[in-house]
């Protein structure tokens, strides 16, 4: 009944939320001074608050929640409810492990963007909260699986895709773990100049952007671990130096989608013209037009004389304007008046509208001339068959792989393809080889290739496939191949029969981002041609062994074993060269402060393994009567390595291995 009841309730709410988020120091919270207040002026006690935090604490001890916080406590030696920060990052561990594992279950993955992004933040809040705990080693494989078993009786399908759930929550931990080892010592390089002597206590933005930019350490990070070390970050000027990287890739879309013009000349055109270009490249590869647009860099003009590079707008148009992922149609324009324009890019910068970017050669090009428009046929079609191709590999990647690996993006080019897609690993040899086979089985089973526009509920009734993230209007045109075999919403062109492709050489797989991967291949005449290379190149190598081609890999496999032998004998004897230096090093090893010290440069060495094998000898010749530290540095191919090794006395007293080879790296 108290008139100030609900802002009361609010004020628990947001406590309750900086409780949640580990904020305020101990139960210092900035919100309770008000909250104190209005409890005296209600006649409330803070015992109510307190019992009103303790039930909300009580939702992770329930049956489903509770298990990971047990599987917590053992891992890391700690106890819940006995340190508040720790129960903390307890519940935090326990919350973002079921959410995450839900997330991947309903087909999200990790990634930059939307809710991909929000996953990979739950993940690494879990995985940054475990090393909080003590706990360094890889947790996720774990907890995953006591989340699992105490959630399966609700959730049954978590059982049963099981193998995608662990592949993805694992890859993003170990990518993760790999982020943090690149990128703590540049942050702690960072905090230790920011806490010198004049400094000023804060990592600059440049700083912080290097540290996302370039090691890919996310911002979130940044501020939380700095603000650990007691030192501000300028967040204000990682945001800024953020947004001008945004802006630059925004102008660099827009002038490869606009050229030189102000977008607002594309916008007066397309009204204008009452809708922009029709397009007739689905059945035509020429047709008669009128030039409704001519510009001239980037301005509007009535007319242009040779030579010149100029921008035409026609009422309508053969050629295909670069989108999608295909590339666009090259050829030319010629008016009723004798003018000549080679054709070398098309785009829509107003969607519906096509721009043709090219080359006045001959004649004067003018407003409302009268043209033929015509494309280059052979560059459409090895287009083409590359655009077939890709929707091809995207079905075999989804039945070969997993559903789950989900388009990230494609070019289509002249015999050639590339395709991107979601995923937290590489992919098998078998699973390469697998898609290749797929795709050309059905191409040899001459599959009709088919489009029909439909309303996009219905598209989606039919199973079709459209791009996650991707605006689309009322009306979708869905490509079918086989029927059924593949469905996508797609605008591009496309050949009539999966026959007319060729054959499709997949050229390899590999990572180009955290959780996204990528297939290149070659497309018919292109795959020919790599085929018949390859052949030649086989020929030649089995000249040089001096055997058959089928003889080539038991001959290479042989020669290969031989130089692993000569490798290891040579990195033996590298090794034993390095330890006939111990006694050189003991030698040089000096007393400081009651610590014998061994620090030596030993140059060139055969493996980081040597260098580590050199130091543990010298460690066990200097004795253990006084605390021992042992520092060496050494170059391998190339590559500085230093390696500490103490003894138990040293680690007594202090002196931790880990902690002098962190100094080491940061210099």
């Amino acid at each position: 009944g108290d008139p100030g009841g609900d802002r009361y309730l609010e004020l628990w709410n947001l406590v309750f939320d900086q409780y949640m988020r580990g904020e305020g120091e101990g139960k210092d919270y900035p919100l309770l001074g008000e909250l104190d207040q209005k409890a005296i002026d209600t006649g409330a006690g803070l015992e109510r608050l307190a019992f009103v935090l303790q039930d909300k604490a009580n939702m992770y001890e329930i049956d489903e929640v509770f298990p990971v916080i047990e599987a917590v406590e053992e891992m890391s030696g700690r106890h819940y409810r006995a340190d508040e920060e720790d129960d903390v990052r307890m519940r935090i561990v326990a919350d973002h492990v079921r959410s995450s594992m839900m997330l991947i279950s309903d087909g999200v993955r990790p990634g930059n963007d939307g809710r991909g992004y929000v996953l990979r933040r739950l993940m690494r809040r879990a995985i940054r909260s475990m090393r909080l705990l003590g706990v360094d080693a890889p947790s996720l494989p774990t907890l995953f699986p006591v989340s699992r078993d105490a959630m399966a009786p609700s959730y049954p399908e978590l059982v049963t895709d099981w193998d995608t759930i662990s592949d993805v929550a694992y890859g993003e931990e170990e990518a993760f773990h790999r982020t943090l080892s690149a990128g703590t010592t540049i942050l702690d390089t960072a905090v230790a100049h920011a806490k010198e002597p004049g400094g000023t206590a804060q990592i600059s933005g440049s700083q912080a952007f290097a540290l996302h930019d370039t090691y890919g350490f996310p911002i979130d990070l940044t501020l939380e671990m700095a603000a650990e070390q007691g030192v501000q970050v300028d967040e204000q000027g990682f945001r800024s130096l953020m947004e001008e990287q945004k802006e630059r890739a925004r102008a660099d879309a827009r002038a490869k989608k606009t050229g030189h013009a102000d977008v607002r000349v594309f916008h007066d055109l397309e009204r204008q013209m009452g809708g922009g270009s029709e397009f007739l490249g689905y059945t035509e590869n020429a047709a008669e037009a009128q030039v409704d647009g001519l510009l001239v860099d980037g301005a509007p003009v009535p007319a242009a004389s040779a030579p010149a590079e100029v921008e035409v707008v026609l009422d309508r148009t053969p050629f295909y304007a670069e989108m999608g992922g295909q590339l666009a149609d090259h050829g030319t324009i010629r008016t009723a008046d004798g003018a000549v324009v080679e054709v070398h890019d098309v785009q829509a910068p107003v969607k519906g509208l096509s721009v043709h970017r090219g080359t006045l050669t001959e004649g004067t090009i003018t407003l409302g001339s009268k043209a033929w428009a015509e494309i280059d046929p052979v560059r459409r079609t090895a287009i083409a068959r590359a655009h077939t191709a890709t929707h091809m590999v995207h079905k075999a990647l989804h039945e070969i792989v997993s559903e789950t690996a989900t388009q990230a993006g494609s070019e289509n080019a002249p015999s050639r393809l590339r395709f991107d897609f979601r995923h937290g690993s590489a992919l098998a040899e078998d699973q390469v080889e697998g898609i290749e086979e797929l795709v050309n089985e059905k191409l040899a089973e001459d599959l009709p290739v088919t489009w029909e526009v439909m309303p996009i509920e219905q598209a989606r009734a039919t199973g079709a496939m459209a791009l996650f993230g991707e605006k689309y209007g009322k009306e979708v045109r869905v490509v079918s191949i086989g029927g059924d075999w593949s469905r996508e919403f797609c605008a591009g062109t496309h050949m009539p029969t999966t026959g007319t492709i060729g054959r499709v050489a997949v050229l390899g797989e590999a990572s180009i981002g955290s959780g996204v991967r990528r297939i290149d291949a070659l497309v018919g005449e292109g795959a020919y041609a790599f085929q018949a290379k390859e052949h030649a190149i086989v020929s030649q190598l089995a000249a040089l062994v001096g055997g058959r081609p089928q003889d080539l890999p038991e001959r290479v496999g042989t020669m290969m074993a031989k130089i692993r032998t000569f490798e290891r004998n040579l990195s033996e004897l590298r090794t034993r060269i390095a330890l006939s230096r111990a006694q050189e090093i003991v030698a040089s090893a000096r007393l400081r402060a009651d610590t014998v010290v061994a620090t030596f440069d030993v140059g060139e060495i055969a493996s980081a393994d040597s260098l580590r094998e050199l130091a543990l000898d010298v460690r066990k010749r200097l004795g253990d009567e006084h605390p021992v530290v042992v520092a060496l540095v050494g170059v391998n191919e190339g590559r500085p390595g230093v390696v500490v090794a103490t003894n138990d006395m040293a680690r007594t007293h202090g002196l931790h291995a880990g902690a002098l080879v962190r100094a080491a790296a940061r210099a």
